[in-house]
């Protein structure tokens, strides 16, 4: 499901639900104001951040761009030889026309820094699953990084992965995200429960 509507808009998205949920929750009359800070891939699952009010949503954008939220993600890759935990920084340039993220390893005008820390948490005999921590926020950036250092997700084949899931989706989860309330300073810390799976599960019961 969509975040919010593409080009062609035709299908109902996350925010038009959420939207339909103040409106019956509240009772509110008329249009339903909605702010979208940030989004998640199409085919990726986890949490979404809405804002209910503008000055809401300004003080969440400016947290981003403070990097005062902390978002945390759970990804199958395949088995292989990559080291216990790390910190990568690539360089990524978004082609609009593909819908894709390119790498480089080295600086360039052309392309925004993007930089992860990962932990390997579970492993099963054909999968590892690796928790991933944002510290910038490019397009497609866990993807394009995972796919460069040679380990594909779980699904994703425009970016290397061998087989499409049954569902189309990819195997990457917005698990954590923590941040203060942008009105009350309340410390958020929200869980989005995993998928159900039987490999999700496995690798929840088998965490390190």
């Amino acid at each position: 499901m969509l975040v919010q509507k593409d080009k062609e808009g035709n299908e109902e998205t996350l925010e038009d639900l959420a939207k339909k949920y103040i409106k019956l929750k509240e009772n509110k009359e008329g249009n339903v104001y909605l702010g979208i800070p940030h989004r998640i891939d199409r085919p990726t699952s986890g949490i979404v951040i809405f804002c209910k009010s503008s000055k809401a949503l300004v003080r969440v954008n400016q947290m981003f761009q403070d990097k005062k939220i902390k978002k945390t993600y759970w990804a199958v890759i395949p088995i292989g030889k990559l080291i216990e935990k790390g910190h990568w920084t690539h360089y990524l340039k978004r082609s609009e026309k593909q819908n894709k993220s390119f790498v480089t390893e080295k600086p360039n005008e052309e392309y925004k820094k993007a930089e992860l820390r990962y932990k390997i948490i579970s492993k099963s005999e054909r999968y590892q699953m690796v928790e991933v921590e944002l510290l910038t926020g490019r397009h497609h950036q866990i993807r394009a990084q995972f796919s460069h250092m040679g380990f594909p997700l779980k699904g994703d084949v425009k970016y290397g992965a061998k087989r499409n899931n049954e569902d189309n989706s990819i195997d990457l989860h917005s698990r954590y995200v923590v941040f203060s309330h942008p009105v009350t300073k309340e410390d958020i810390r929200l869980t989005a429960p995993i998928r159900q799976d039987s490999l999700w599960k496995f690798f929840e019961k088998n965490l390190k």
